[in-house]
Protein backbone atom coordinates (compact mmCIF):
# COMPACT_ATOMS: atom_id res chain seq x y z
CA UNK A 1 0.00 0.00 0.00
CA UNK A 2 1.46 3.15 -1.01
CA UNK A 3 1.45 5.72 1.85
CA UNK A 4 0.48 9.23 1.06
CA UNK A 5 2.72 12.35 2.48
CA UNK A 6 1.47 13.03 6.27
CA UNK A 7 -1.02 15.80 6.11
CA UNK A 8 -1.32 18.64 8.82
CA UNK A 9 2.24 19.19 9.51
CA UNK A 10 4.18 17.57 12.77
CA UNK A 11 2.41 18.15 16.14
CA UNK A 12 5.09 18.04 19.44
CA UNK A 13 3.91 15.30 22.18
CA UNK A 14 3.73 18.57 24.24
CA UNK A 15 0.68 19.46 21.91
CA UNK A 16 -1.42 16.61 23.42
CA UNK A 17 -2.55 16.30 26.85
CA UNK A 18 -0.08 13.10 28.59
CA UNK A 19 0.63 12.47 32.09
CA UNK A 20 4.12 12.89 33.42
CA UNK A 21 6.26 10.13 33.34
CA UNK A 22 9.96 10.32 35.01
CA UNK A 23 13.16 10.64 33.08
CA UNK A 24 14.08 6.80 34.36
CA UNK A 25 9.85 6.18 33.14
CA UNK A 26 11.20 6.92 29.52
CA UNK A 27 14.76 5.62 29.48
CA UNK A 28 13.53 2.26 30.87
CA UNK A 29 11.01 2.53 27.88
CA UNK A 30 13.36 3.32 25.37
CA UNK A 31 15.27 -0.09 26.13
CA UNK A 32 12.11 -1.76 25.54
CA UNK A 33 11.56 -0.07 22.47
CA UNK A 34 15.05 -0.93 21.41
CA UNK A 35 14.77 -4.64 22.11
CA UNK A 36 11.50 -4.80 20.09
CA UNK A 37 12.68 -3.37 17.17
CA UNK A 38 15.94 -5.48 17.19
CA UNK A 39 13.62 -8.69 17.72
CA UNK A 40 11.34 -7.47 15.38
CA UNK A 41 12.75 -5.62 12.25
CA UNK A 42 10.20 -6.25 10.14
CA UNK A 43 6.88 -5.57 12.69
CA UNK A 44 3.64 -4.13 10.39
CA UNK A 45 0.10 -4.03 10.40
CA UNK A 46 -0.84 -7.91 9.32
CA UNK A 47 -4.65 -6.89 8.05
CA UNK A 48 -4.25 -6.98 4.26
CA UNK A 49 -5.03 -3.72 1.83
CA UNK A 50 -3.52 -2.25 -0.44
CA UNK A 51 -5.06 1.58 -0.17
CA UNK A 52 -6.36 3.16 2.56
CA UNK A 53 -9.91 2.48 1.82
CA UNK A 54 -9.14 -1.07 2.08
CA UNK A 55 -7.27 -0.77 5.54
CA UNK A 56 -10.28 0.89 6.84
CA UNK A 57 -12.48 -1.34 5.67
CA UNK A 58 -10.40 -4.34 7.26
CA UNK A 59 -9.67 -2.46 10.34
CA UNK A 60 -13.20 -1.97 11.24
CA UNK A 61 -14.18 -5.85 10.80
CA UNK A 62 -11.41 -6.41 12.69
CA UNK A 63 -13.14 -5.93 15.67
CA UNK A 64 -13.65 -8.67 17.66
CA UNK A 65 -12.07 -11.01 14.94
CA UNK A 66 -8.60 -12.16 14.42
CA UNK A 67 -6.56 -10.71 11.72
CA UNK A 68 -5.77 -14.40 9.91
CA UNK A 69 -10.14 -14.60 10.02
CA UNK A 70 -10.25 -10.93 7.91
CA UNK A 71 -7.45 -11.57 6.19
CA UNK A 72 -9.77 -14.43 4.90
CA UNK A 73 -13.06 -12.86 4.22
CA UNK A 74 -11.59 -9.80 2.35
CA UNK A 75 -10.12 -10.42 -0.59
CA UNK A 76 -13.87 -11.86 -2.05
CA UNK A 77 -15.44 -8.53 -0.85
CA UNK A 78 -12.81 -6.15 -2.23
CA UNK A 79 -13.34 -7.69 -5.22
CA UNK A 80 -16.36 -7.05 -5.17
CA UNK A 81 -16.46 -3.43 -4.27
CA UNK A 82 -13.49 -1.95 -5.41
CA UNK A 83 -13.97 1.43 -4.53
CA UNK A 84 -15.57 3.43 -1.87
CA UNK A 85 -18.79 4.46 -4.59
CA UNK A 86 -19.05 0.76 -5.00
CA UNK A 87 -20.39 -0.11 -1.23
CA UNK A 88 -22.22 2.99 -1.64
CA UNK A 89 -24.25 2.07 -4.57
CA UNK A 90 -24.66 -1.18 -2.44
CA UNK A 91 -26.83 -2.43 0.22
CA UNK A 92 -25.78 -3.47 3.64
CA UNK A 93 -27.40 -6.90 2.68
CA UNK A 94 -25.36 -6.77 -0.99
CA UNK A 95 -22.27 -7.11 1.84
CA UNK A 96 -23.22 -9.39 3.94
CA UNK A 97 -22.09 -12.80 2.45
CA UNK A 98 -18.62 -11.46 1.92
CA UNK A 99 -18.21 -11.13 5.71
CA UNK A 100 -20.60 -14.09 7.42
CA UNK A 101 -17.72 -15.47 8.28
CA UNK A 102 -16.82 -12.98 11.07
CA UNK A 103 -18.43 -11.91 14.57
CA UNK A 104 -21.27 -9.07 14.12
CA UNK A 105 -21.24 -9.63 10.46
CA UNK A 106 -24.56 -7.51 9.77
CA UNK A 107 -23.79 -4.85 11.74
CA UNK A 108 -20.77 -4.80 10.30
CA UNK A 109 -21.70 -4.95 7.34
CA UNK A 110 -24.38 -1.74 7.73
CA UNK A 111 -20.79 0.07 9.69
CA UNK A 112 -19.27 -0.50 5.88
CA UNK A 113 -22.37 0.20 4.08
CA UNK A 114 -22.07 4.14 6.06
CA UNK A 115 -19.17 4.78 5.96
CA UNK A 116 -17.90 4.07 2.63
CA UNK A 117 -21.16 6.32 1.16
CA UNK A 118 -20.04 9.07 3.89
CA UNK A 119 -16.27 8.73 2.14
CA UNK A 120 -18.20 8.25 -1.41
CA UNK A 121 -20.37 11.22 -0.63
CA UNK A 122 -18.40 13.94 1.43
CA UNK A 123 -14.72 12.84 0.94
CA UNK A 124 -14.73 12.36 -2.86
CA UNK A 125 -14.15 8.80 -2.67
CA UNK A 126 -10.71 9.44 -0.43
CA UNK A 127 -10.15 8.69 3.21
CA UNK A 128 -10.21 11.50 5.63
CA UNK A 129 -6.84 11.93 7.13
CA UNK A 130 -7.71 13.97 10.33
CA UNK A 131 -9.01 12.26 13.30
CA UNK A 132 -12.18 13.74 13.50
CA UNK A 133 -13.69 13.02 10.13
CA UNK A 134 -12.29 9.26 10.67
CA UNK A 135 -14.59 9.28 13.81
CA UNK A 136 -17.52 10.81 12.29
CA UNK A 137 -17.50 7.55 10.24
CA UNK A 138 -20.02 4.19 11.13
CA UNK A 139 -18.04 1.49 12.87
CA UNK A 140 -15.05 3.89 13.47
CA UNK A 141 -13.73 4.48 16.81
CA UNK A 142 -10.32 5.63 17.89
CA UNK A 143 -8.34 2.58 17.80
CA UNK A 144 -9.69 2.35 14.26
CA UNK A 145 -8.67 5.73 13.21
CA UNK A 146 -5.43 5.10 14.79
CA UNK A 147 -4.57 1.99 12.35
CA UNK A 148 -5.67 4.04 9.43
CA UNK A 149 -4.28 7.39 10.29
CA UNK A 150 -0.42 5.40 11.43
CA UNK A 151 -0.25 2.81 8.58
CA UNK A 152 -2.25 4.42 5.91
CA UNK A 153 -0.78 8.14 5.98
CA UNK A 154 1.72 8.11 8.64
CA UNK A 155 0.60 10.38 10.96
CA UNK A 156 1.40 9.29 14.76
CA UNK A 157 -2.03 10.97 16.10
CA UNK A 158 -1.68 8.17 19.02
CA UNK A 159 -1.27 4.46 19.91
CA UNK A 160 -3.54 1.60 19.02
CA UNK A 161 -4.45 -0.72 22.46
CA UNK A 162 -5.59 -3.75 21.61
CA UNK A 163 -5.80 -6.41 23.91
CA UNK A 164 -1.85 -7.32 22.73
CA UNK A 165 -0.73 -3.77 23.81
CA UNK A 166 -2.78 -3.88 26.85
CA UNK A 167 -1.44 -7.18 27.81
CA UNK A 168 2.19 -6.08 27.76
CA UNK A 169 1.73 -2.36 29.12
CA UNK A 170 0.94 -3.79 32.30
CA UNK A 171 2.84 -6.69 32.38
CA UNK A 172 6.10 -4.71 31.43
CA UNK A 173 5.23 -2.21 33.89
CA UNK A 174 4.61 0.94 31.41
CA UNK A 175 1.16 1.49 32.56
CA UNK A 176 -1.16 0.84 35.95
CA UNK A 177 -4.68 1.24 34.10
CA UNK A 178 -6.29 -0.94 32.30
CA UNK A 179 -9.31 0.80 30.14
CA UNK A 180 -7.25 1.73 27.04
CA UNK A 181 -8.67 5.01 26.69
CA UNK A 182 -6.10 5.35 29.54
CA UNK A 183 -3.32 3.68 28.57
CA UNK A 184 -2.49 5.08 25.43
CA UNK A 185 -1.96 8.56 26.51
CA UNK A 186 0.31 6.90 29.11
CA UNK A 187 2.39 5.03 26.14
CA UNK A 188 2.18 8.29 24.26
CA UNK A 189 3.74 10.36 27.16
CA UNK A 190 6.96 7.15 27.33
CA UNK A 191 8.04 6.92 23.72
CA UNK A 192 8.73 9.41 21.28
CA UNK A 193 5.76 10.46 18.82
CA UNK A 194 7.39 9.07 15.28
CA UNK A 195 7.45 5.77 17.16
CA UNK A 196 3.64 5.41 17.86
CA UNK A 197 2.83 3.33 14.94
CA UNK A 198 5.42 1.20 15.07
CA UNK A 199 5.33 0.75 19.17
CA UNK A 200 1.72 -1.13 18.33
CA UNK A 201 3.06 -3.42 16.09
CA UNK A 202 6.15 -4.45 18.04
CA UNK A 203 3.98 -5.03 20.96
CA UNK A 204 1.51 -7.21 18.99
CA UNK A 205 3.86 -8.94 17.57
CA UNK A 206 5.46 -9.89 20.88
CA UNK A 207 1.94 -10.40 22.32
CA UNK A 208 0.94 -12.88 19.22
CA UNK A 209 5.11 -14.50 19.70
CA UNK A 210 5.91 -14.70 23.12
CA UNK A 211 3.81 -12.71 25.61
CA UNK A 212 0.27 -14.30 25.45
CA UNK A 213 -2.55 -14.39 27.44
CA UNK A 214 -2.09 -17.81 28.41
CA UNK A 215 1.26 -20.27 28.11
CA UNK A 216 3.61 -16.97 27.90
CA UNK A 217 6.95 -17.29 28.19
CA UNK A 218 7.71 -15.23 30.77
CA UNK A 219 11.40 -17.07 32.18
CA UNK A 220 12.20 -18.40 28.72
CA UNK A 221 11.69 -15.27 26.47
CA UNK A 222 14.95 -13.15 27.10
CA UNK A 223 12.57 -9.43 26.17
CA UNK A 224 10.02 -10.96 28.88
CA UNK A 225 12.84 -11.73 31.52
CA UNK A 226 14.45 -8.38 31.44
CA UNK A 227 10.85 -6.23 31.52
CA UNK A 228 7.94 -8.29 32.44
CA UNK A 229 6.99 -7.85 36.22
CA UNK A 230 5.66 -12.06 36.04
CA UNK A 231 8.83 -13.05 35.28
CA UNK A 232 11.14 -11.01 37.63
CA UNK A 233 8.31 -12.30 40.77
CA UNK A 234 9.17 -16.47 39.95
Amino acid sequence: MKTPPPVGGPRSKREFDLPERSEDDVRRASKILAALRKRYPDAHCELNASSPHELLVATILSAQATDVGVNKATPGLFKAFPTPKDYAHATPADIEPHVKTLNFWRNKSKNLHGAMTLVADRHGGDVPATMPDLLALPGVARKTANVVLGNAFGINIGVVVDTHVSRISQRFGLTRETDPKKIEPDLMALFPRPSWCLLSHLLIFHGRRACKARGATCTEDAICRRFCSNARSD
